[in-house]
């Protein structure tokens, strides 16, 4: 398309005043961009076809509802034909519509004729960039028009051919070659390579897939005359079933067609404020919140998307959802959706109507939510975590770990009135056996959202208080020793505060159940941020970084260090307290440590994995009678 420029000219004092040029465009170069970059696959041009098709009827429908309206799709191989019922177009309109890139013929009244007709507004369109037929040249080099007016009934028939290349020619039609009746027929062949997008049976696919949901009947004939029914209206929820079970059972079907999978549960999603109508299903397997995608979007019942992301808040991602509305925007692309404010709303109307569902079940159907539950348990703690009425509504049936087993919490606060919480799951692995056993409530917080549930606890059960675990409350639970059994013991106890020692371990000797726990190891927060901080010290500065070693030295603090929790009931400590060699004692304190530390679950470090190889090759050696000697350097 070659631009035009107005002449040069001057003003009445004789200088000169810019002339006006238009930009030149290479169709050529544009449809390489929307091939490449714009357009994901060619297989997009059955939809801009569908969409003006649609777009045609519904326009001459605004004029006169009682008109036809019905699109015809011919594929065999050799060439792709549409025809619709539509609106139609004057020569006029045909040189401003068909040629004019980004001009679009639904973006509201221009002028008379057809355009009168689009008064409608943009949102009664699927169309609205002007560069939908376009999509057309990335399978065929000429796209033939052949369109009849609807509204100006003494306007001829118009064929319009358009090439990649950027030209087109336009002639009228005799009357013995116009359409009997108005409307527009669009017709392609396939470029050299492009053949296969133009088979009856890919076509067919490509049509279901976008255009299932079209208000209008959409039918193929292939090369054989065999006709297929594109379209599927009323869609699945609009239709009448003789019972909920039936209707629930078409619902669902319709997910194993469309998703490919058969939901464990299906919500209802029908708001008319936002245009919205379909279905949100639940998935049969446990989903994490990186996998929100696959919601399916329909746009006045043609095909946007089916990798749709954002359309439900993150913590529903236990949903997929089939909708069709006329409320959300397109990209230009029309392959996704535009994050804009009615994006937004869609979004947090959708969150509700879950929210709504789940709190219904929590009140009228409690085995069902259980059963939700036993799959989906953490989206649905991601949402109770800000919905207190939905966290009181649910307590009876989220789950959680705790010292009496896993359990919802209500029945756990029955029997522990003051719940202690641990920081994470090596904190409660340490614990559980030992709070257990002297009847102290643990729940464990290192699964996600747990800690903030537990903490809400109080708002919605008064009178149960919930603190941090600490060491010290274990400790004070376990029984003391007696004078004298501790005084026996105390040979035994040096030994492994000089053992221990080195690991930044006090050692106490305490009795309590289970006996085939012989050792507990105690380690608070601050003990663990300390010994992650020396660590990181002593890494920098094996590492040569004197400034950052000096600054984690710094931060050195004086705090309570992890306790090892020698159990006096345990036959092992037992045995170790009355053993007279202070050799395998030692190795025995060595292995008690390493069991412990194994207990609990947390990181190693190396000082420690050299202890726990030490003690198994030093009780080896015990038990083989040659026992392991410390090596010595030679002497030069």
């Amino acid at each position: 398309m070659v631009s035009e420029s107005a002449s040069a000219a001057t003003d009445a004092g004789g200088r000169g005043l810019p002339s006006v040029h238009a930009f030149q465009v290479d169709l050529r170069g544009i449809v390489d961009l929307l091939s490449h970059h714009l357009y994901s696959s060619p297989r997009v041009f059955v939809r801009e076809l569908l969409q003006n098709a649609v777009d045609a009827i519904t326009a001459r429908r605004a004029v006169d509802p009682g008109s036809p309206a019905v699109v015809r799709i011919l594929a065999d191989g050799a060439r792709v034909q549409v025809r619709d019922s539509g609106i139609g177009l004057t020569e006029d309109e045909v040189h401003r519509f068909l040629a004019t890139i980004g001009r679009s013929s639904k973006r509201g009244a221009l002028g008379g004729g057809a355009e009168s007709v689009l008064e409608l507004g943009r949102g009664d369109f699927l169309g609205r960039f002007g560069i939908g037929l376009l999509a057309c040249f990335v399978v065929a080099d000429e796209i033939c028009v052949v369109t009849k007016s609807a509204v100006d009934a003494d306007a001829p028939a118009v064929e319009w051919r358009g090439a990649a290349d950027g030209h087109y020619d336009i002639r009228i039609l005799a009357p013995d070659e116009s359409p009997a009746e108005p409307g527009t027929i669009v017709t392609l062949k396939p470029r050299h390579g492009q053949e296969f997008w133009f088979q009856a049976t890919r076509v067919v696919e490509l049509a279901r897939d976008f255009g299932s949901l079209l208000p209008y009947e959409t039918v193929l004939e292939d090369e054989a005359g065999y006709t297929y029914r594109i379209t599927e209206t009323p869609p699945v929820w609009d239709r009448e079933y003789p019972s909920p079970g039936t209707r629930f059972e078409a619902l669902a079907a319709y997910c194993q067609d469309t998703l490919g999978f058969a939901p464990l549960d299906l919500i209802e999603l029908n708001i008319p404020l936002l245009g919205i109508k379909g279905a949100a299903y639940i998935l049969p397997t446990a989903a994490t919140t990186s996998e929100q995608g696959g919601h399916r979007v329909h746009i006045k019942g043609m095909l946007l998307t089916d990798q749709a992301r954002g359309l439900l808040p993150d913590w529903a991602f236990f949903a997929r959802c089939v909708i069709d509305t006329d409320a959300l925007r397109p990209t230009a692309s029309r392959e996704a959706l535009y994050e804009d404010d009615r994006l937004a709303a869609v979004r947090e109307a959708l969150g509700n109507r879950v929210r709504d569902w789940l709190a219904g079940l929590a009140a009228t159907d409690p085995p069902r939510l259980n059963r939700l539950l036993a799959v989906h348990y953490l989206g649905v703690k991601a949402l109770a975590r800000f919905d207190d009425d939905l966290f009181a509504l649910t307590l009876p049936w989220l789950p959680f770990e705790t010292t009496a087993g896993r359990l919802p919490l209500t029945a756990f606060a029955d029997q522990h009135r003051v719940i202690h919480l641990t920081a994470g799951d090596e904190e409660f692995q340490q614990v559980s056996q030992i709070a257990a056993a002297v009847g102290l409530g643990v729940v464990n917080g290192g699964y996600t959202y747990d800690a903030d549930l537990v903490r809400k606890l109080p708002r919605a059960l008064p009178g149960v208080t919930v603190l941090d675990l600490d060491p010290e409350t274990i400790a004070a639970h376990l029984d003391t020793v007696d004078t004298a059994e501790e005084a026996a013991a105390g040979p035994l106890l040096a030994t492994a505060r000089r053992v221990l020692d080195a690991l930044d371990c006090d050692v106490a000797l305490r009795a309590y159940h289970p006996v085939t726990i012989p050792a507990l190891l105690l380690d608070g927060r601050e003990a663990r941020h300390e010994r992650a901080r020396a660590d990181a010290e002593a890494e920098a500065a094996a590492d040569g970084d004197d400034l950052w070693a000096g600054i984690l030295g710094a931060l050195r603090t004086v705090g309570p260090r992890a306790r090892l929790v020698l159990n006096h009931r345990s036959p092992l400590i037992q045995g170790l307290v009355e053993l007279e060699d202070a050799e395998l004692a030692a190795t025995g304190i060595e292995a008690v440590y390493g069991q412990a530390l194994l207990l609990s679950k947390r990181p190693i470090r190396s000082s420690e994995s050299a202890l726990l190889n030490r003690a198994f090759l030093g009780l080896l050696g015990f038990a083989v009678g040659r026992r392991q000697e410390p090596e010595t350097e030679e002497e030069d």
